[in-house]
């Protein structure tokens, strides 16, 4: 941490399979928890509830002998909040601060909405000072639940972002991948569908000087926050992120697939930059989730399957369409032995996905490629690196 005051009391988890029951986290992942020691001693959040006995060491610890004042709460998933009851039975004459909602949310998770006791209500930009620190709450509803605050303390130039920034990763585990990878796979699968509301707090954030950002996941971040604050200003915006193209295909006997392999290659002899394939059944889906947000251009090709789509590919477009995906350019490659439907549902399926350009015709394939069908990819890599 930059500023000597502020401690990292945090957890890594290295036992979960699947975050949120459906992220798988190879590198297992952090639990954040911060404490600024000023005249006053704030507690920035708990963590998970298998973790309390750990968390509340790692604060006794930093406290060195003295009580905390507040709990602060910006976030009520339970890997945030599952200890605020074992903290008020280690600290009983600290006050919880947190907003209206998460005071509701405190009694449908845990029974009570601690009404009898000490807690103050956050709201847009009220203030707590510390004594040296003086922190300011900022709401930042659906990032990505309603009750969430951001936290700035103006002291030290930092801020506490609830989810906001967060990735996947436990901390002791080193990431080659670096912040990007697995940060663009948390916020498109987390926070992908409420873009219009993470517009609306960085804007907020826009003229706070941010030196240092303290999110619940992930890293501390600090130095040049650019790279970061970039990011996620073109994915709440659903932009283009990275130039190239990106294939999604299912396939049952393989002509499908190889379809989308040959496309790959036409595609590469074009000299497109990035070519990305995933078969959706096999692949990680919010890996293939990730890429078809990153990249500007995205092809789906898929089977006709009882008069529909195969079953991956309907996941994964529900995957896009429940995350607002949209100002993509898309071509579609189908399949059908006898009565090719496959175009026509994925189509149907997409009509509510704003500024979506979808290239046509769409290459036919019946059963496998033929001269007719090859000549139809080549025109549609033709039509993607236009």
């Amino acid at each position: 941490m930059a500023a000597k005051d502020i401690r990292y009391i945090g957890v890594n988890d290295h036992d979960l399979d699947l975050f949120e029951g459906q992220y798988i986290v190879p590198r297992g992942m952090a639990y954040n928890s911060y404490v600024i020691l000023d005249e006053k001693i704030a507690v920035m959040d708990s963590v998970d509830a298998r973790f309390g006995e750990e968390w509340l060491g790692n604060l006794e610890k930093a406290l060195e002998g003295r009580k905390p004042d507040y709990l602060i709460v910006q976030h009520m998933e339970p890997d945030h909040s599952a200890n605020i009851f074992r903290f008020l039975q280690a600290y009983p004459e600290a006050a919880v601060v947190a907003s209206a909602k998460a005071f509701q949310m405190m009694k449908n998770f845990y029974g009570s909405d601690l009404s009898d006791r000490n807690r103050v209500v956050a709201g847009e930009k009220s203030t707590l000072s510390l004594g040296k620190h003086t922190l300011t709450f900022i709401t930042a509803p659906m990032v990505h639940w309603p009750e969430v605050l951001f936290t700035w303390d103006e002291a030290a130039h930092t801020l506490f972002s609830a989810d906001a920034f967060g990735k996947f990763g436990a901390l002791d585990v080193e990431d080659p991948e670096g912040w990007a990878c697995e940060a663009r796979r948390y916020y498109f699968g987390i926070v992908g569908k409420y873009g219009p509301q993470v517009q609306a707090v960085l804007k907020k954030l826009a003229g706070l000087p941010i030196e240092t950002i303290c999110p619940l996941h992930g890293p501390v971040l600090d130095g040049d926050l650019s790279e970061y604050l970039n990011l996620y200003q073109t994915w709440s915006t659903y932009g283009v992120e990275s130039e190239g193209v990106v294939i999604n295909y299912t396939s049952v006997y393989g002509h499908t697939e190889a379809a989308a392999e040959k496309l790959a290659e036409l595609l590469k002899a074009r000299g497109c930059p990035k070519v990305a394939l995933n078969d959706l059944a096999r692949c990680d889906m919010p890996e293939a989730v990730e890429d078809t947000f990153r990249y500007g251009k995205v092809v789906l090709a898929t089977t006709t399957y009882n008069a529909d789509i195969f079953p991956f590919m309907r996941t994964f477009i529900d995957h896009l369409t429940e995350r607002n995906w949209q100002k993509k350019t898309v071509g579609l490659i189908e399949n059908g032995s006898w009565a090719p439907m496959a175009a026509k549902v994925m189509k149907g399926m997409l009509e509510g996905c704003k500024e979506l350009t979808i290239l046509e015709p769409a290459v036919k394939i019946t059963s496998a490629l033929s001269a007719e069908s090859e000549a139809q990819l080549e025109a549609l890599a033709d039509a993607l690196m236009a």
